[in-house]
């Protein structure tokens, strides 16, 4: 496919995202009604739906006549590209630029410009002070790739030549020892040796870096009580070198984990509520469901489709959350709560909170990381019982 194919395809893509159409259905289906795209063309046309996405209001409130074509138009003319080799340049470019649709109109609203949604916009400055507009237009571009090695099976020396192998280059994390950034051949990642035999698995760095902040001697059994997919848990069993159990509300969430802890060598006992004991675990790790508002680089999608409401019920789940996991640390034992959230009333305000209301427990360390070439947001404080 041509540059303006892959425009044009694109232009398709994002018309059904303005019909309400979430975007990666809408790229699976443009992808099967259109076979004679191959890998490199789907991954270019999904490039340019997110790089319009990232950027949603910024682009589409410069257009009088909102549209596929005019988010498409307002993007390339941020890139200050020729638009004449995209549209009308071969038979399956969209058809040409006409005068009108050039002019783009000035952007009224702070938030819009910054593409943050406008409600949460008071509460991102508030959060962030004079980071909020490097912040802001930091998640209007992508994010790098990254993997933690496996120090159960190998170490970064070892992971960067056995992906090399398969084409994947990559080169240490500056701050972060189990970390690698991949510069380049990221789509050939999950079908590499190294990913397969479970030397390197897919995880943010930040994320990493809130496992490597525990110390190593832990009193008691380890639990990690939001455990999802299971990165963490997995990050978990190789750096404590101990049994790891996991558990979700929603236990099909971690269907995955016993085949991914068998490729990683990691010992990961999947457990049910029933199963969970009161005062029992000396480390449980809560990475709790949140805004995503760390990692919206990755997800615009879910930048756009977070209203109030869902912020005001996340934040009471967090609560609720954080005050259950509590009764299930021993004494003398530590709490992570953790988010890849940078908004305060997700983070800092929460642990206040929680805090005021016992005497029984202390802060002992919290980090907020925001988004960066080096990893994506994230929040984690380390509390002990007393």
């Amino acid at each position: 496919m041509t540059p303006g194919a892959h425009i044009a395809a694109a232009i398709e893509v994002l018309d059904q995202i303005l019909a309400g159409k979430n975007a990666e259905v809408s790229l699976i289906k443009w992808g099967r009604s259109n076979r004679f795209a191959g890998s490199g063309d789907r991954h270019a046309i999904r490039d340019i739906v997110y790089d319009a996405l990232r950027q949603k209001n910024s682009l589409t409130k410069r257009s009088k006549n909102i549209s596929g074509r005019s988010w498409i138009i307002a993007l390339l003319k941020k890139r200050e590209v020729n638009l004449e080799e995209y549209f009308g340049a071969t038979r399956y470019s969209p058809t040409k630029i006409k005068k009108w649709e050039l002019e783009l109109l000035p952007i009224e609203n702070e938030s819009d410009l910054y593409d943050i949604p406008d409600w949460l916009w008071p509460k991102w400055k508030a959060s962030l002070g004079i980071k909020a507009i490097e912040v802001a237009d930091t998640l209007k571009e992508r994010a790098n790739i990254f993997l933690r090695v496996n120090i159960i099976k190998g170490t970064r020396e070892d992971a960067i030549q056995a992906l090399e192998k398969d084409g994947i280059i990559s080169k240490f994390h500056p701050t972060v020892s189990t970390a690698l950034i991949v510069k380049k051949g990221t789509r050939k990642i999950k079908n590499s040796e190294a990913y397969n035999i479970g030397l390197v698995e897919l995880q943010d760095a930040s994320s990493q870096a809130s496992v490597l902040k525990l110390n190593i001697d832990q009193n008691g059994p380890i639990l990690d009580f939001c455990a999802g997919g299971g990165g963490k848990s997995l990050a978990l069993s190789a750096y404590l070198n101990k049994p790891i159990f996991a558990y979700d509300a929603n236990f099909e969430r971690m269907k995955d984990l016993p085949n991914r802890a068998r490729r990683s060598s990691a010992n990961i006992r999947v457990i049910k509520s029933n199963d969970l004991r009161k005062s029992h675990y000396g480390l449980v790790f809560c990475d709790v469901p949140c805004s995503g508002s760390g990692s919206w680089r990755r997800d615009p999608e879910g930048k756009w489709a977070l209203k109030l409401q869902d912020y005001e019920r996340l934040l009471s789940l967090q609560k609720n959350i954080l005050a259950t996991a509590s009764q299930l640390v021993k004494p003398n034992g530590n709490l992570v709560y953790a988010t890849c959230s940078i908004l305060k009333d997700e983070n800092k305000v929460q642990i206040q909170k929680f805090l005021d209301k016992t005497n029984d427990w202390a802060l002992k360390k919290e980090k907020l990381s925001i988004p960066s070439e080096l990893g994506d947001g994230f929040y984690f404080s380390i509390l002990k019982r007393k």
